[in-house]
Order: C-alpha cells, then structure tokens, then sequence
C-alpha cells in the first residue's frame, strides 16, 4: 500500500525525524549529548517519591488504582494553588482554573487542537521551542516569528506585525502570542520586566491572548526573580502553562495548564477524547509531595548543580571558541540551555554530520527558526551531562566546527 495517501494534513506536516535521530546518536557508547532538555537524575527526590509512592498505593489504593477525572486530582489542584500563590502571587485562583495533564508538551497539544486551524494566525517567538512550533503547525496556521533580543521578544516588531494585522481587517484571526518568558528555550535568555509590562499593554491594546510556557522560572541561579506574566495580568489575559518535569522529575508527567473557566472546560473537553484522563497515582503522588515538602527549598540542590555546569559550559566555550570569530553567546542566568551562534555560512544541521563523527551531539538551530532555513546557531543543554564531559564535550565540538569551517571555506 501506499499509506501516504493515508495521511491527513495532520499527518503530513508530523516531521520531528531529525529529534528521533538525535536520541539514537545520544545512545551510542561514548557519545556526549547536548541534545535534550533532559534532567541529571542526581535532582530527583527518589528516597522521598519512594516512599510516599508506597504508602498512595497501599493505603489509598481504590483512588490511585483506578481512573482518575478529566481534570485532575482535587488534591493536587488544592496544593496547586497554594504554590501557585506563593511562586506568582496569585491568590483567586479555583479548581475550575487548572487542568492537569501528561506533561507540558500535553498543554501545549490542548491548545493548538482547541484554539488553531486553518485559518488561525500565531506569533512566536523567532528562535522558537521547536516542539511547541511543531505542534502549533500541525492545525496549520499562518505562524509568524518575531526576532528574539537579549532580553527578550522584539516588540517594536511585534506591534508592527499586529498594526498591519488590525489594518488589514486579520486580527481578530490572532489567537494567540506564544513566549517563554524565563530562560528561554533554545536561547537562553530572560524577558525584561519593562518588555513584559509592554507585552501586556500590547495584547490588551489589540485583545490578544498570551500563551505563557514556563518550565523553567524556578531555575534561577542570579539575578533578581521576575514577576511573570500571568501574575501581572491575572488569567483573563494570560494562559500559563507549568509543568514539574524540571523542577521536581519528569517521570511523573505532570504539567498544568491555567488559565479562565470557559478554556480550561474546553481543554478538558479536548483531553477527554485524547487519553480520558492523567494517571491518578502520579498526581496523588505529587500531591503528597507537596503537601510534606517545600519545592522551593528542596529544589536549592538542584540549582546549586545546574549553576556550576552551566559555569562550566560558558567557561569551556571561554576557551575553546575565542579563536573562532564571530562566535557568541549569552550566559543565561537559569535554566538549562546555552544558544550558541557561529559566523554566517555556517550550517549545524549540516554539520551535525562532523559532530556525529566526534561523538558529540547538540540541537541544530535550524529546527528552532519559524522560516526554518538553514542557521549557524545551535542549542547545547548542560543539564544532563557529568561536569567533566561537558568540557570534553565543548572540545569535540570545536573539533567539528574547526572540520567543518575549514572543508567549507569559512575557517583557515
């Protein structure tokens, strides 16, 4: 047969092979993989997860055993809001404000099906988190990339965009403006509060929806904290998606999705017909988590790992890289990703070639960009990787770039 004709438009615009292959690269013997958000295992509270797991199961079996509801655990909902309180300052929230779901990238999956279609226009952020821009594209949207600075979205661009929209009769087909505000995924770096008070002036202005992706806001590592989105403009303005997969363990596959009644009632509608419902135990076991333990406190060790292997990463490209020009970075003040950008003419998808070849792999720019031509950037993630193969791992990258640069002319 030939399935292709088989294929919806949904099916047809699936193409994440290069991710696929990326996770096959990182498992040969040797390899060094910058690749994924992935994180070290040394920051899960095993011992505590262990043992609340035992005692969910054996003494609340005939809820952690069984289906679960749509929405979620109402336990885990309680300490939800209780932490959303005390992480954004927001204090009214309800239940009927917060839907779990399996994982983050869930969320996301919730809203492209429920807010995006043909007809539908998005703006992103230009480096985009490629599996939300992946997502987004499968309903088939006019997706619109605004460039990303240093501190954040270009929003003199970004008006600009919606000016013309609203000119051209089209803004009410925006449905949204998708950013991750703190430590942004793949670049790194972190929207100032003035572009953040801006933002929201803006979406006001044009009646705009702001999907807010923030997984990583409590891996702050220096710097002072920033209020968030969804805290400055409340949840009539702000969707925030969260998820525990950074700041607690990934196995559990938890994310949260908050935001006004009628879309949550909708998302659930929508998640309904997905997969029913998240799993009971994983929740009821978070919710117990949170009900003995402080996150925040408990996540300090985390932190205190994640700094010293982002130190050295931006110490190593340091001294690996200052005699390849035009090369630059930015050291982000949290998270877990460096974006590292070579001189024009260089192609890390491409390239990724020669890497293979040195067992080292990264996240090639090109899969981050909205035109999605080739780019000289690329995403390294320090969070996995032993602190000793993070330096080894930045030398095998100059070797290839060093390889690759001289083959095509770009380097002497």
């Amino acid at each position: 047969m030939n399935y292709k004709e088989l294929y919806s438009d949904f099916g047809k615009n699936l193409n994440l092979s290069i991710v696929k292959e990326l996770l096959k690269f990182a498992a040969i013997p040797g390899a060094i993989s910058f690749g994924g958000g992935v994180p070290d295992p040394e920051t899960f509270p095993r011992k505590e997860l262990a043992e609340i797991a035992k005692e969910v199961i054996e003494n609340e079996y005939y809820y952690t055993l069984q289906y679960n509801s749509t929405e979620g655990d109402s336990l885990l909902a309680d300490q939800m809001i209780k932490f959303f309180k005390k992480v954004y300052g927001v204090d009214n929230l309800k239940h009927e404000n917060i839907l779990f779901t399996n994982g983050s990238q869930q969320a996301i999956d919730l809203v492209t099906r429920v807010l995006l279609d043909k007809e539908s226009i998005c703006i992103v952020e230009n480096p985009v988190y490629f599996v939300a821009f992946a997502s987004f594209k499968t309903a088939l949207p006019t997706i619109i990339g605004i460039p990303l600075e240093d501190d954040g979205m270009n929003l003199d661009v970004l008006e600009n965009v919606l000016q013309n929209l609203d000119m051209g009769g089209k803004i009410k087909k925006v449905k949204f403006i998708y950013t991750v505000p703190n430590f942004h995924n793949p670049a790194g770096v972190t929207m100032s509060l003035e572009k953040r008070k801006r933002l929201l002036e803006i979406a006001a202005k044009y009646d705009l929806l702001i999907l807010e992706d923030d997984p990583y806001g409590l891996l702050r590592f220096e710097g002072k904290h920033l209020p968030s989105l969804f805290s400055l403009a409340g949840c009539e303005r702000v969707l925030l998606l969260n998820t525990f997969s950074k700041v607690l363990t990934p196995g559990l596959r938890i994310g949260t999705i908050v935001g006004p009644k009628e879309l949550i009632e909708k998302f659930a509608d929508a998640k309904q017909i997905v997969d029913l419902c998240s799993p009971s135990l994983n929740q009821r076991i978070a919710a117990r988590y949170l009900q003995r333990y402080d996150l925040i406190s408990q996540l300090e060790n985390a932190i205190q790992i994640y700094k010293r292997k982002r130190d050295i990463m931006v110490e190593a490209l340091a001294n690996e890289f200052s005699d390849i020009p035009n090369t630059r970075w930015v050291k982000p003040e949290g998270g877990l990703f460096v974006w590292l950008t070579l001189s024009e003419g260089f192609d890390t998808l491409e390239m990724l070639h020669f890497a293979k070849e040195k067992g080292v792999f990264y996240v090639p720019g090109q899969l981050f960009t909205v035109d999605e031509k080739p780019s000289s950037s690329m995403r390294l993630s320090y969070c996995l990787p032993p602190e000793e193969k993070i330096i080894e791992g930045v030398k095998r990258l100059k070797q290839a770039v060093v390889e690759y640069g001289v083959k095509k002319g770009l380097l002497r």
